[in-house]
C-alpha cells in the first residue's frame, strides 16, 4: 500500500470480497515530501495515507524499512546509468528488485498465498503452454504491463493486480469514493518518487554525486563543435528544451547522440533520430519461452508511446526491427513487445559499438 488511490481500492477490493488481507507500505526513500504531485511511495504522508486506509478497512498494517535495498538497487543504478550516458527507469528497477523480489519474500513469511498491487495489469494461466500470462489492463487507459515485463513465471504465479479489470482511473477513483477512502482524490505522483528537488533529475544527480558532471562539447554529426554543456546526465536522447542552442537553419534541435567516453553531446535534427533497428539486451521472456525464429510482435520503446508493428530476433543478439522507423531510440529505457494482449519479451535498449 502506497498511499496512493490504486492501492488503496486493491486493498479495498480483496478486504470486500473476504479474502484475509495484510497492508504492507514499504518505506524506501528517507525524505519527506509535501506536495502530493511528488509525494509518489516514498515520503512520510505516504506512510500516513497508507495506515489511515488500512484503519478504515479494518486490516492489519505493516511498515517495513526497506532503504538500504532500494538505495542500493535503484538509486545507486538511477545514479550510474545517467553518468554513462543512458536514460534509466527507476520504476522497473523497483519492480524488478524491490516490490516483487524482496517484498514477494516478506508476502511468503507472513504466510500470504498472494501478493496485490495497484498496477493495471493482468495475469492468465494458459492450460494450453503451462504458462502464466502478464497481460495488457482491460482498459488501456492507465496499462503498466510496460513495466512490469521482467517478471518471471514464479513472480506471476504469487502476484494478484485486480485493478487489471478496471475501465479507466475514473472508475477507481468513483470506487475509493464510494468505499469512503480518504485518498479517493489524492493526485497522481508526476515525477520519479524519490525526486523531490525543484530543480528535477538534474538537481537531484548534482546534489548525490556532482562529480559525474563536466563541462564539455556539444557537437553535430560531422563533429564539428556547435557550443558547450554543463554536463552529460543533463541530457537524454530526444531532448529538445533545454539544449540552450539557437539553430542557424531555423529548425529546432535535439540530442541525438550521448558519448560520456569523449564528454559529448551530439545534436541534429527530427529527421535523424528515427530509425527502424533497436539493439536490446538483458531479455526477458515474461509470459513464453525464448524464441530464436523470428516473431512478428507490436513493441513500444517508451511507456507512453502506442505499440507499433515489428519484428523481434531472438538468439545471442536480441533486436526489435520495426515496420516504420520510431522516434528518439533511447539506451537504458525499456523495449517491450506484445503479441495481442499479452507481454511477449522485454530489454534494455543499448548502442552497439
Amino acid at each position: 500500500m502506497s498511499g496512493g488511490v490504486d492501492s488503496s481500492v486493491a486493498a479495498a477490493l480483496l478486504a470486500r470480497r473476504g479474502y484475509d488481507v495484510i497492508g504492507l507500505t514499504m518505506q524506501i526513500w528517507q525524505e519527506s515530501q509535501t506536495d502530493p504531485r511528488h509525494a509518489g511511495c516514498c515520503s512520510l504522508g505516504a506512510v500516513e495515507d497508507a495506515r489511515r486506509v488500512a484503519r478504515v478497512l479494518g486490516i492489519p498494517h505493516y511498515v517495513m524499512n526497506f532503504k538500504e535495498e532500494f538505495r542500493s538497487s535503484v538509486i545507486e543504478n538511477f545514479i550510474d546509468e545517467y553518468a554513462a550516458g543512458r536514460t534509466p527507469n527507476p520504476c522497473v528497477q523497483c519492480n524488478k528488485h524491490v516490490k516483487f523480489e524482496i517484498l514477494l519474500q516478506k508476502m511468503h513469511e507472513l504466510g500470504c498465498s498472494k501478493l496485490v498491487t495497484g498496477h493495471y495489469a493482468r495475469i492468465r494461466f494458459d492450460k494450453v503452454t503451462g504458462r502464466y500470462r502478464l497481460m495488457r489492463a482491460r482498459g488501456n487507459e492507465k496499462d503498466q504491463s510496460y513495466v512490469l515485463y521482467s517478471l518471471d513465471q514464479k513472480q506471476l504465479s504469487h502476484s494478484w493486480f485486480p485493478l487489471g479489470e478496471m475501465p479507466n482511473k475514473a472508475a477507481t477513483r468513483q470506487l475509493a469514493t464510494d468505499l469512503g477512502l480518504s485518498v479517493a482524490d489524492k493526485p497522481d505522483s508526476q515525477e520519479i518518487c524519490f525526486v523531490s528537488e525543484a530543480g528535477g533529475y538534474s538537481e537531484f544527480l548534482r546534489k548525490h554525486r556532482p562529480e559525474i558532471f563536466s563541462e564539455g562539447e556539444m557537437v553535430d554529426k560531422t563533429g564539428a563543435a556547435v557550443g558547450r554543456h554543463a554536463g552529460i546526465p543533463d541530457f537524454t536522447v530526444g531532448q529538445r528544451k533545454g539544449i540552450g542552442l539557437s539553430p542557424k537553419s531555423g529548425k529546432p534541435l535535439y540530442v541525438i547522440e550521448l558519448k560520456p567516453q569523449e564528454n559529448r553531446v551530439v545534436v541534429g535534427y527530427a529527421e535523424e533520430l528515427l530509425q527502424t533497428d533497436v539493439a536490446i539486451k538483458d531479455v526477458s521472456w515474461s509470459s513464453d519461452k525464448p524464441s530464436e525464429e523470428p516473431v512478428r510482435v507490436s513493441a513500444k520503446i517508451r511507456y507512453n508511446m502506442e505499440a507499433q508493428k515489428a519484428t523481434l530476433y531472438g538468439g545471442p543478439h536480441p533486436r526489435l526491427v520495426f515496420d516504420k522507423p520510431v522516434k528518439a531510440v533511447t539506451p537504458g529505457q525499456i523495449a517491450v513487445a506484445y503479441r495481442g494482449k499479452s507481454v511477449f519479451a522485454g530489454g534494455t535498449i543499448f548502442k552497439e559499438s
